[in-house]
C-alpha cells in the first residue's frame, strides 16, 4: 500500500497545486462556466486523494480486494478530473479534445463503483473503532 500513499500525496499536492493556478492565472482566461467546472475537477481530485491516503493507511479494515478498490478509485479520479482540466483550457493549449468528452463520465462512473465496491469490502472481521 506503500505505493498508493504515494499516489494519493500525489493526487492532493497536484490539486493544491491546479487550485492556486486557477485561482491566480486562469481567472483571467477562462470565464465562470470553465472556472466552476475546472474547480470541480479540483474538488473531485482532492476528496479522492484523500480518500485514498485514508484507506490506503487502514487497509486491514477491508477485504483483501482493498488494493483493487484503491486502484479503480485513483484511475477514476485521473480519468475525471484531468479531462475537466484539459477540457476547460483546451483553446489555451491548442489540444483536440473530441476524445476528451468520453472520458469524463467513464472516470465518473469508476468512481462511483469503487464506492459502491467499498461498500461490499468492509472487514467485518476488524474492530473499526
Amino acid at each position: 500500500m506503500h505505493l498508493y500513499i504515494k499516489i494519493a500525496i500525489f493526487l492532493i499536492l497536484t490539486s493544491v497545486i491546479l487550485g492556486a493556478f486557477g485561482a491566480h492565472k486562469l481567472n483571467d482566461l477562462l470565464n465562470n462556466e470553465q472556472i466552476n467546472s475546472f474547480n470541480t475537477g479540483i474538488k473531485y481530485q482532492m476528496i479522492h486523494g484523500i480518500s485514498v491516503l485514508i484507506l490506503s493507511l487502514n487497509y486491514k479494515a477491508f477485504t483483501k480486494r482493498i488494493k483493487n478498490i484503491v486502484q479503480i478509485m485513483i484511475l477514476g479520479t485521473l480519468l475525471f478530473s484531468f479531462s475537466i482540466y484539459l477540457l476547460n483550457i483546451k483553446d489555451l493549449i491548442s489540444l483536440p479534445t473530441n476524445f476528451l468528452g468520453p472520458i469524463t463520465p467513464i472516470g465518473g462512473a469508476l468512481i462511483i463503483i469503487s464506492w459502491i465496491m467499498l461498500i461490499l469490502n468492509v472487514n467485518k472481521e476488524v474492530n473499526h473503532f
